[in-house]
């Protein structure tokens, strides 16, 4: 029946997300497509961070990995959509296990710093590879609209869909995975991960899979982002990226796929806004650029004032159980006791 369910609401979204690609401009559309790219990555973060209970500062480095392996085969293979969407998906699933196995024997800021400098060392590879990755120029990563659409649809409209169903079918994946066996065991390891291991639990398995499946999600959310912007370069994957991401998954509310959708609202649709207003106001280009980081740490400090749950924790404070719940990031980002175990209300 959860399966059914989380379905169910997936398949009502999309017909929503349907009709507003139709009825607004190709700007929105595009916005809309980056928001479910963000939200792809966002959502295996949170569950990384707020379920498993690991910090990872660098979970731009994976969407990287998925968007250059998918501008590579784009341009020399040639294979199916989808098929490129797969094969970024488990590239980046593979270098997770490899990060996911020096995880396991990290804790807390060293796991931190190590991701790091994954997010910080990896961007430089495009240069050591110019011939292969494209250098500082990067990679084109063009996706045309299927003929039977006619030539005058809209390209953004088409991946906007894209973007969409990519999304949707990791936050369908992602929630029937946090109500199964694994995601109650994910649990148990972040609340208290000496009890997990004593009752039973392979606590290392248990966090090498849990950046495996971030890490993929994070890959998939790089390769919609590259057909999205059409363009793969190391500027795209600096260390902002992987800061905002991390940020967006706390404004969110750690631990809830629909806080994971609106962490993915703030990055897209903040610095616009900002970025806009800054302009009007006859700030420099320089000047203006540097305001949307500001924003987020402004926007950041409000929301953790005002809701320290995050924004689906404030929805779930105003509307009660119709919004579902998300962890409490403090509780998320250390290790708790069993007494402190019934305070949890879960995760969606």
């Amino acid at each position: 029946m959860t399966l059914a369910r989380h379905t169910g609401a997936a398949l009502l979204v999309a017909v929503v997300l349907l009709i507003l690609t139709v009825r607004l401009s190709p700007f929105r559309d595009f916005q809309i497509a980056e928001v479910a790219a963000y939200a792809t990555a966002i959502a295996g973060l949170t569950y990384l961070i707020g379920l498993s209970g690991q910090v990872s500062i660098g979970h731009g480095a994976f969407m990287a990995i998925g968007a250059y392996i998918a501008a590579v085969i784009g341009l020399h293979q040639h294979w199916p959509l989808e098929l490129i969407f797969l094969a970024s998906t488990v590239a980046a699933a593979v270098a997770g296990g490899i990060v996911g196995v020096a995880a396991a024997r990290l804790r807390g800021p060293y796991l931190a710093g190590a991701t790091l400098m994954l997010a910080v060392a990896l961007p430089s590879l495009a240069n050591r590879y110019a011939g292969l990755l494209g250098g500082d120029q990067g990679l084109s990563f063009s996706v045309t609209t299927p003929a039977f659409l006619g030539v005058t649809f809209p390209p953004t409209r088409w991946l906007a869909w894209i973007a969409c169903i990519g999304a949707l079918i990791t936050l369908v994946l992602l929630a029937n995975l946090g109500r199964s066996r694994i995601g109650r065991s994910w649990r148990a390891l972040r609340d208290n991960e000496i009890a997990a291991a004593l009752s039973g639990l392979n606590v290392a398995r248990l966090q090498i899979l849990a950046f495996v499946i971030s890490s993929a999600c994070a890959g998939l959310g790089g390769a919609l982002l590259a057909a999205v912007s059409a363009i793969v370069s190391p500027g795209a994957f600096t260390l902002t990226l992987s800061i905002g991401l991390i940020t967006g998954a706390i404004l969110g509310g750690l631990g809830s796929l629909a806080g994971a959708v609106w962490g993915a609202v703030v990055l897209v649709f903040v610095p616009t806004y900002v970025q806009d207003v800054a302009t009007s106001h006859g700030l420099s280009s320089a000047a203006s650029s540097n305001v949307p980081i500001a924003a987020y740490g402004v926007v950041l400090i409000a929301v953790m004032l005002l809701f320290p749950t995050g924004i689906q924790g404030g929805l779930r404070r105003l509307l009660g159980p119709v919004a579902p719940a998300a962890s409490t990031p403090f509780n998320a980002l250390r290790r708790r006791g069993p007494a402190s175990e019934h305070q949890e209300e879960g995760t969606t």
